[in-house]
């Protein structure tokens, strides 16, 4: 078995199997240090496998692997987030009570989640995908307070939505295929000519869009992310919706072009992004705010992954990837730095605070940081249009966004002036604060197809400051409406309808139902993760 073979193989495995020794009680009370290491296979292996390598299980396994460039330039922003937020965690929760416990589904929601980005065949995909979505519930809930459990039981009754519509159109897909797991790449080739192309295109998008995170589909998100600990929300924000992202690009029919759902995508996307901006400018909670700006960010990459399916632009996923690990990088160290923030005082609190507004501003375009250098790159394939503005005033949405989360970030610095948070959480922040204005550097030549020196030139410069001082200059009119904060409660919709609709009631009983009996989720939801597995594994040994 060859190296490249044996790292694609450990991607998904060695996680996998630090979660299965965790049956044993020694290893998992010590488990929580090994997160860090959990996911370096997955990172060494974005960088040494060469792009297009593959590797294929013989049955009873029945894998296949491959590594391309967007799986590739994803698969190591979340490897390298994952592994930091590991750290943090091992050292934010030492004393946790529930630690044992969280260490469990990190792993398998790890497991899942980097899966997804290396895996070639249809069965397995829908198997990860399961995985990373249920195991998260486990994160979400870690509290245990009833905003947990609430956000956790919207969470997962979305999630069950989009495994139903995943299954279904997945079984449409491989339907009358020889082989009863095949490779995704074989069956996406043959969609054009099945009589049930647009109810399977349909579904795919519909499925992952609820893990992207997509208006209306986003409800489960501004719920979730705040409620789990700060590392696991690091990890839900900046790699579990790529989930949806990675499964747009392996699924839909990119190189054959389908311009009516690449316009939906792009209506939807629209829609996303600036949606994420108005109500994320009421929240009051940094968190949250977090929350709603990757529900915009999901919106932009939607329009993204939109315009090179309406055009049948294959590059288009490459771009869609970049795009992605940037918002992974970024996204991700904002999660981390908010716990920072919360533990430091004095002098050291405005060190931080002025990396957390490099890192914020990142996300609206700031000059030379990671996200002018995506919205550059992917400037080409949006075109000189109405397209092209609106996604131009979104990134000056997003600047208005992120000022209003450095506003509330001011009053987030410790009582005592002399605090400083511990090494073990300082580090790996930096880490991933380093690795957000490095590595996309070191793509943008590759992917962009010119060099870096195009970055510092007047016109690149101009093209994204000015939507940022717009977006800046927005802010001031914000700010006379003071009565804006709270307006929009968390989960916005689903409060809403909730509240306003008596038929709702009915629903909210229900929900309660369905509470008390996820309280037991340890077990049940090993139940429903083994089921899948089981399932899933019948599948393979029929072939």
């Amino acid at each position: 078995m060859s190296a490249p073979t044996v790292l694609l193989a450990a991607v998904p495995l060695f996680p996998l199997s630090l979660a299965l020794c965790c049956l044993s009680g020694w290893f998992r009370a010590r488990a929580l240090a090994l997160l860090v290491l959990a996911p370096l296979p997955a990172l060494a292996a974005a960088i040494l496998v060469p792009k297009g390598g593959f590797a294929i299980f013989p049955p009873p396994f029945r894998l296949t692997l491959v590594l391309d460039e967007p799986g590739a330039i994803l698969l190591a922003g979340a490897a390298l987030l994952w592994s930091a937020a590991g750290a943090y965690a091992a050292s934010l929760m030492a004393r946790d009570a529930g630690r044992q416990r969280f260490t469990v589904w990190w792993l398998l929601t790890l497991t899942g989640s980097l899966g997804l980005f290396v895996v070639g065949d249809v069965v397995n995909f829908y198997l990860l995908f399961t995985l990373a979505s249920l195991a998260a519930y486990g994160l979400i809930i870690h509290e245990q307070s009833p905003p947990a459990y609430r956000a956790g039981v919207i969470y997962v009754a979305l999630a069950l939505v989009a495994e139903a519509l995943l299954l279904i159109a997945l079984v449409m897909l491989a339907a009358g295929h020889p082989d009863a797991n095949p490779p995704i790449r074989n069956v996406v080739a043959e969609l054009s000519a099945s009589p049930m192309r647009d109810g399977i295109v349909a579904l795919f998008i519909l499925g992952f869009a609820l893990k992207m995170g997509l208006v209306p589909l986003h409800v489960w998100l501004p719920l979730a992310h705040p409620a789990a600990p700060t590392p696991a929300s690091a990890a839900l924000s900046g790699v579990l919706v790529k989930a949806g992202v990675i499964g747009l690009i392996r699924f839909l029919p990119f190189e054959e072009g389908a311009p009516f759902w690449g316009a939906i995508l792009i209506g939807a996307g629209v829609v996303t992004a600036y949606y994420g901006v108005l109500v994320g400018i009421t929240q009051k909670r940094a968190k949250t705010v977090l929350a709603y700006s990757t529900v915009s960010q999901m919106g932009l990459l939607a329009v993204l992954l939109g315009a090179g399916l309406a055009t049948a632009d294959p590059e288009a996923v490459n771009l869609a990837a970049y795009y992605a690990v940037h918002h992974t990088l970024v996204k991700g160290a904002l999660f981390l730095g908010v716990g920072i923030l919360a533990a430091t005082g004095g002098r050291r609190f405005r060190l931080v605070f002025l990396l957390m507004a490099v890192l914020a501003l990142s996300l609206g375009g700031m000059p030379l940081t990671s996200g002018a250098l995506a919205k550059l790159a992917t400037k080409p394939l949006l075109g000189y249009g109405w397209l092209a503005w609106a996604m131009t005033l979104a990134g000056a949405g997003s600047t208005l966004l992120m000022v209003h989360l450095l506003l509330i970030l001011r009053d987030y610095a410790a009582e005592d002036a002399t605090a400083s948070p511990p090494l073990g959480q300082l580090v790996p922040w930096l880490v991933v604060v380093a690795a957000s204005l490095v590595i996309p550097w070191s793509l943008y030549p590759a992917v962009a197809g010119e060099p870096v020196a195009a970055l510092v030139a007047p016109d690149a410069l101009w093209k994204v400051t000015w939507p940022m001082l717009l977006g800046a200059g927005a802010m001031l009119l914000v700010r006379r409406w003071p009565g804006r904060l709270g307006l929009i409660p968390e989960g916005d919709i689903v409060v809403l309808a909730q509240a306003g609709q008596p038929l709702m009631r009915s629903f909210s009983d229900r929900i309660g139902e369905i509470d008390t009996h996820l309280r037991r989720w340890p077990a049940a939801g090993l139940g429903l993760i083994a089921l899948a597995i089981l399932l899933g594994g019948a599948l393979m040994l029929r072939a």
